[in-house]
């Protein structure tokens, strides 16, 4: 009754707000051809004199000069030699005999029967097919199906932002709404398919999406308080020149959303399994023992990522913090200016989200795993009428010795002499849900 309609109306947002063929991209020039090709030889030479430069100006890469015969592979050149200047320059390739690159022709314009070659980056694609070949592998080697669930649930989470996120903010759509639409699609698609259609797993949602609405609000008050434009960096300000008519502070709210979707997710799908595996494990517990109980837990994954948070924004901005230590101004202004201002935005953003979700999600799941119950706590009688393994039988049982003729592997263990065994309960049960 809770999660039908709430999918049913991110359904119908998300049917609203699709981009029908709309795009406000800009032609920003003509693309220029790229072939593949390998390098065949590399000759060096010493660079000729330059003039001196004033003292203090920065070094440009590092005086590279040769030449590089490459043979293209592909195009309608396919099989010839040309032959390109050796690449130098901030963020050159660097290139050896045997390497696979990527060349671009360049025409000049006053006469298209002159042209140059140059290379412009490594190609990438073997090592990067093999590297996702190892990754997939390794998730299903885990996780069996529900790793090739999660798989599946990850080329969704792409295909939602790539054919309706993206295209829908380039679109002139608001980037706040239509990212809280794409982050509530994303998650109803991947938490079912990855987790199965379960009471635990719509615990989950309900408590992603109720921590995400609050995340965007946090984020909404935070940014409007710190006066943030969404200008903090430089790829939003080339974004701003290409494409004027998009919303640099809705861009801001919106993946500061988008980011901590993958983090909420882990959270709530963790607190709900947690509670579940407590009630499964002592059914006598109150919804309120189950509540402090999960929330032990919860403190302990949220102290830890919180640190994760805040390094995986450190980790994706060290360039720009770098750039900082060499800022001759106060610290107190480096840290309060735009782009500084916003990373810190959200980190704390996403960690009050992330703190938020903890108690939320654990007091539903708290609530539905007693649904049903007479009573909150064992009866007498009930407690009576389970068995209660003794200590000392259990650890004889764990710790008896095999039987003459028991080292073959498909000889069982001899039973203990008590009865242990038979009073154990459930021995063998699995509490994890079949996906």
């Amino acid at each position: 009754m809770t999660v039908v309609p709430l999918f049913v109306a991110t359904v119908l947002a998300a049917v609203l707000l699709w981009p029908r063929g709309e795009s406000s991209q800009n032609d920003v020039g003509a693309d220029v051809p790229r072939y593949p090709g390998t390098v065949t030889r590399v000759v060096t030479e010493p660079c000729p004199p330059t003039p001196s430069a004033p003292e203090g100006t920065p070094r440009v890469g590092d005086g590279r000069c040769g030449t590089v015969d490459v043979r293209v592979d592909d195009g309608p050149t396919a099989g010839q030699q040309v032959q390109t200047p050796v690449p130098d320059g901030p963020g050159a390739p660097r290139v050896e005999v045997g390497d696979e690159v990527i060349l671009v022709e360049l025409t000049d314009p006053t006469d298209p029967s002159i042209s140059n070659w140059n290379i412009a980056e490594h190609q990438r694609g073997t090592p990067m097919v093999w590297l996702a070949v190892v990754f997939a592998a390794a998730i299903v080697a885990f996780g069996r199906w529900r790793g090739l669930a999660a798989l599946a649930g990850l080329a969704a989470s792409f295909a939602i932002l790539l054919t309706f996120v993206l295209p829908g903010i380039g679109a002139g759509r608001s980037p706040l709404l239509v990212a809280v639409v794409g982050a509530a699609l994303i998650m109803f698609v991947v938490l079912y398919l990855t987790h199965g259609v379960t009471a635990q797993t719509s615990v989950a949602v309900l408590g992603t999406l109720g921590s995400l609405v609050l995340t965007g609000v946090l984020a909404t008050i935070a940014t409007a308080a710190t006066h943030l434009t969404g200008f903090g960096s430089e790829d939003a300000t080339t974004l701003s020149m290409f494409q004027g008519d998009v919303d640099l502070h809705g861009l801001l709210l919106a993946g500061i959303i988008i980011g901590s979707l993958g983090v909420l997710d882990d959270v709530t799908v963790t607190q709900a399994a947690t509670v579940t595996e407590l009630a499964n494990a002592n059914p006598g517990l109150s919804r309120l023992q189950l509540y402090r109980a999960a929330t032990r837990v919860g403190r302990a994954h949220i102290a830890s990522t919180v640190n994760t948070i805040v390094l995986a924004y450190a980790g994706a901005s060290l360039p720009l913090l770098l750039l900082l230590t060499a800022d001759s101004r106060p610290i107190g202004q480096i840290l309060t200016s735009e782009f500084l201002a916003q990373e810190i935005v959200r980190s704390a953003v996403a960690t009050l989200g992330l703190i938020a979700a903890v108690p939320l999600t654990t007091g539903l799941a708290a609530v539905v795993t007693a649904a049903g119950r007479t009573d909150a706590t064992p009866s007498a009688d009930a407690s009576a009428s389970r068995p209660q393994p003794d200590r000392a039988e259990a650890l004889a049982a764990l710790i008896a010795p095999r039987t003459a003729g028991s080292d073959e592997p498909d000889r069982p263990r001899t039973a203990p002499p008590s009865e242990a065994t038979d009073r154990w309960p459930e021995s063998n049960r699995s509490t994890d849900t079949a996906w």
